[in-house]
């Protein structure tokens, strides 16, 4: 029966709207709420897994990196791509060359020995400094886009061909002048920018596109 407004309503009288839901529906909300919190878990702990890899893995290459001397001639960090490995020019090539020195190829071998165990997938960035490429050198790289990716190509087909390294695992992209690490302010500081770097990426990121690459696979 209808309550009248001014009639006051009896007691333990409620109003009551729709139709309350059956008792299976809480333990069906409470298991989504516990299958949800672990896969967010297992996201967590695949996360942290993944970074001790990639710290791991930088330990492995710095005891290399000190065994051989070659503290001034490659660079490694982690940052939020992954694994930055900095192959300076002076090791790799000939200024404004693009063919990679024999000693080098010795070098990328033992890197790739330690990055091929892990089943991240990796990418070969080429980068240059912000001099134009000599009017010697135009014919073959009118810019530094060409010489950038170039090295990057020669580096990615020598793992690929060479090494054996798994292809579906790798990418490569010329970046030329446009990701400096510091400023071209001085001839120290362009030496460091003249650099391929190898970069293990993060398990399940991609990288993406960023202004100035160009990528070549």
């Amino acid at each position: 029966m209808a309550i009248l407004p001014g009639v006051p309503r009896r007691a333990g009288e409620g109003i009551k709207i729709g139709k309350p839901a059956p008792a299976w529906m809480l333990t069906y909300s409470d298991l989504m709420t516990q299958i949800l919190i672990f896969f967010v878990m297992m996201f967590a702990l695949a996360s942290a897994m993944n970074e001790m890899q990639l710290i791991r893995l930088k330990k492995k290459l710095e005891a290399y990196v000190v065994e051989n001397q070659l503290e001034s001639y490659i660079g490694l960090g982690i940052d939020e791509k992954g694994l930055v490995i900095s192959l300076r020019e002076k090791l790799m090539f000939d200024s404004g060359k693009a063919e990679i020195y024999q000693e080098a190829k010795d070098i990328l071998k033992d890197i790739t020995k330690e990055i091929g165990d892990v089943p991240n997938n990796t990418r070969i960035e080429g980068h240059t400094d912000n001099v134009p490429i000599g009017a010697e050198l135009k014919s073959k790289f009118p810019t530094n886009w060409e010489l950038s990716t170039a090295r990057a190509t020669n580096v990615t087909r020598y793992l690929l061909e060479t090494l054996n390294f798994p292809p579906q695992r790798i990418s490569s992209a010329g970046y030329g002048e446009y990701q400096p690490v510091v400023d071209n302010d001085s001839e120290e500081h362009k030496a460091m920018n003249r650099r391929v770097d190898i970069v293990v990426q993060r398990i399940g990121t991609r990288l993406k596109p960023r202004e100035g690459v160009k990528k070549i696979f």
